[in-house]
């Protein structure tokens, strides 16, 4: 059994439709017979049936009548056709595709500025033929091999590319970075018809996964022709037919996909017309009717709906989504989020679902303007509505400073952070929490005021908590934590180990003496300190700082004996001597009667303060920590070195 899948864009596209209904309007109106510039659309069995309804083609202007209703085709005249038919006092009803229309200012305003206007398309083709005929100077090219003949010969001359909106994309890119490649002053419009875009691209799709294709179109028709010429290459079991009776089933028994495209002229009742006979002739396996996929297509959607897409195009200033109905969906970049970090690459990707809000549907245009963030928006507000009862805390960045606070960004809505709830000391400069990432609990929400309240403070005193008790658990003497240094007193620093405060006493600080906390830390500083005593139940924590291999008393043990000379710095008289740094940390005393070989009244009468002087170690005093120096013990020895000289001589 052949399973039988019809293109969602198979058949008339929106100019087209807009061109037909156009005419048919003119000629229901009871005015006389109405006149078309050439055949409306190129599909002669649709131009016999309007001859049918009072709707004649006409090649040539000349055989217009006089003051006659002329409708002007989706392709467009030329600019001579229009003022001739103006001369003839025709009433003009114009039908230009406003894609077509577009590509018509695009190369007026272009040629305007002395610019010359490169056609990318097919010559004969009565668009480009109009689009020419709105140029200065121009050139038409219709492939890659054109081009880059065309580059050989290149003049310093400022270039506007534009392109026939039924031009096959991929060819246009390749063409467009070859002149990007040798024009300085180039200016490229990407006009190929969104439409025939995803025309093309499902057509591929539908190819790579099909038995056979079936392409549907007036030989004449340009996009009908590539759209057989994309199928071809991915499927070589591909026909071009114009209607139900050039197509021969039986090829297709034993098929197990046939998918059926139409270009963008071929009407829905000739698309039907293959579909039933398909499934006449042959066992297929149906999931859709024509009808019910014809009804898809046909939908009409209005501002204010709620829409699911697909995904089918990324470009720097819109999306594109197919909504599976004739009009184009995009939506413009700026209405993808309000979140300053909402990453396109990390977020859209093609192929993807994405559900929207119908801003704008535009006729004229066979546009449907989308916004994801509006849709988003409603979702969101009831979200944060939500959180203010569940407590949900979000991720956030804050933007901006405002009177009393700072401004978040939580799913795209302003959120007001009071200066009361930001965590920050009073007085604090709020403007430090400006771009950094915070989290965030919705204490207030007002839909109607579009007001939302929120805290900083909230989810850090919650992790606070949490912090503390598994701290109290698990905390021990001799626990080390890596704190941040919050206050000082004249007595020792607190430090926060993670959500329990502790204190370093003054002589914990350093092994040597300090006036001040601030002499050895600084509030924020990040220190590694350890428990020396701990209170549970008073939730008390003694910390300690300094480091036991740090000790100086150790370093002088190691370094010095009994019996040593070493250098000291007097730092310190008192009346029964002079205390003396032999470290940093260490010092020693030179009792009154140790500091020189006769008697003295006081140590100031031979020392100085600061003065370094050398010195012996007469004694150490492990378990109290003393040192005992003398001076004299050096005058000593070198008063009786002579006599001892003398007595060996003896």
């Amino acid at each position: 059994m052949a399973k039988i899948t019809v293109a969602k864009n198979a058949g008339y596209c929106y100019g087209v439709r807009r061109a037909i209904e156009k005419a048919q309007g003119c000629a229901k109106a009871g005015e006389g017979p109405v006149y078309t510039a050439g055949p409306l659309i190129h599909n002669k069995f649709v131009v016999s049936q309007l001859e049918g309804q009072g709707i004649y083609s006409r090649d040539t202007i000349e055989a217009i009548p006089d003051g006659a209703q002329v409708v002007v085709r989706a392709h467009g005249i030329t600019r001579q056709q229009q003022e001739q038919l103006e001369q003839k006092g025709c009433r003009i009803v114009d039908a230009t595709c406003p894609h077509v229309a577009r590509i018509h200012r695009i190369v007026e305003e272009e040629s305007a500025k002395g610019r010359h206007i490169l056609i990318i398309g097919s010559r004969a083709h009565p668009e480009v033929v109009g689009i020419a005929s709105r140029c200065g100077q121009h050139t038409v090219l219709e492939n890659l091999e054109e081009v880059a003949e065309f580059i050989k010969n290149l003049e310093e001359k400022p270039l506007s590319v534009v392109a026939q909106t039924t031009f096959n994309r991929e060819i246009f890119v390749n063409c467009t970075n070859l002149l990007k490649n040798t024009c300085k002053s180039i200016g490229i419009f990407d006009t190929i018809c969104n439409a025939t875009d995803e025309r093309q691209r499902e057509a591929r799709i539908l190819a790579a996964e099909s038995d056979a294709v079936i392409v549907i179109g007036d030989k004449t028709s340009s996009n009908s022709r590539r759209l057989y010429e994309i199928c071809c290459q991915v499927c070589r079991d591909t026909v071009f037919v114009e209607n139900a009776q050039e197509l021969d089933c039986a090829r297709y028994r034993g098929k197990q996909v046939v998918s059926i495209a139409a270009g963008a002229s071929t009407p829905d009742r000739i698309i039907k017309e293959v579909y039933d006979k398909m499934t006449d002739e042959i066992n297929t396996q149906e999931t859709e009717s024509f009808a019910e996929l014809l009804e898809q297509t046909l939908k009409t959607l209005h501002t204010g709906e709620k829409v699911t897409g697909v995904i089918t195009q990324i470009n720097p200033t819109d999306i594109h989504v197919d909504l599976g109905v004739k009009q184009a969906g995009y939506i413009p970049t700026t209405e993808l989020s309000d979140d300053p970090n909402y990453s396109i690459a990390d977020n859209i990707h093609i192929g993807d679902e994405i559900e929207a809000y119908v801003m704008r549907v535009n006729d004229q245009e066979g546009t449907i303007m989308l916004s994801k963030k509006r849709l988003d928006a409603v979702k969101n507000w009831e979200v944060l509505e939500k959180a203010v009862e569940s407590g949900e805390v979000f991720d956030c960045t804050i933007t901006d400073v405002n009177k009393g606070g700072v401004i978040a960004n939580v799913l795209g809505i302003r959120v007001f952070i009071p200066a009361s709830q930001t965590g920050l000391p009073r007085e604090a400069d709020l403007s430090q929490l400006v771009k950094t990432q915070q989290k965030v609990r919705i204490t207030e929400v007002a839909r109607p005021r579009r007001r939302v309240v929120g805290s900083i403070k909230a989810p850090l005193l919650e992790a606070r908590r949490a912090a503390a008790a598994k701290i109290w658990e698990t905390i021990e003497v001799g626990s080390v934590y890596t704190g941040t240094v919050k206050s000082f007193t004249s007595y020792g620093a607190f430090v926060d180990i993670g959500g329990v405060d502790g204190m370093i006493h003054i002589s914990e600080l350093s092994w040597v003496r300090v006036k001040h906390p601030s002499d050895v830390l600084k509030i924020g500083q990040t220190v590694e300190v350890y428990v020396i005593a701990l209170d549970k139940e008073k939730k008390k924590i003694s910390l300690g700082y300094k480091k036991a291999e740090d000790n100086p008393w150790t370093k002088f043990v190691n370094t010095y004996n009994v019996g040593d000379v070493a250098p000291v710095k007097i730092v310190k008289f008192m009346p029964f001597g002079a205390f003396a740094e032999v470290l940093p940390g260490v010092d020693g005393l030179i009792h009154i009667s140790q500091i020189a070989d006769r008697r003295i009244g006081k140590p100031e009468e031979v020392l100085t303060i600061g003065e370094t002087v050398n010195a012996k170690i007469t004694d150490i005093d492990t378990e109290k920590q003393k040192i005992s120096l003398s001076i004299r013990a050096l005058l000593d020895a070198s008063s009786t070195e002579p006599e001892a000289m003398e007595e060996d001589a003896e």
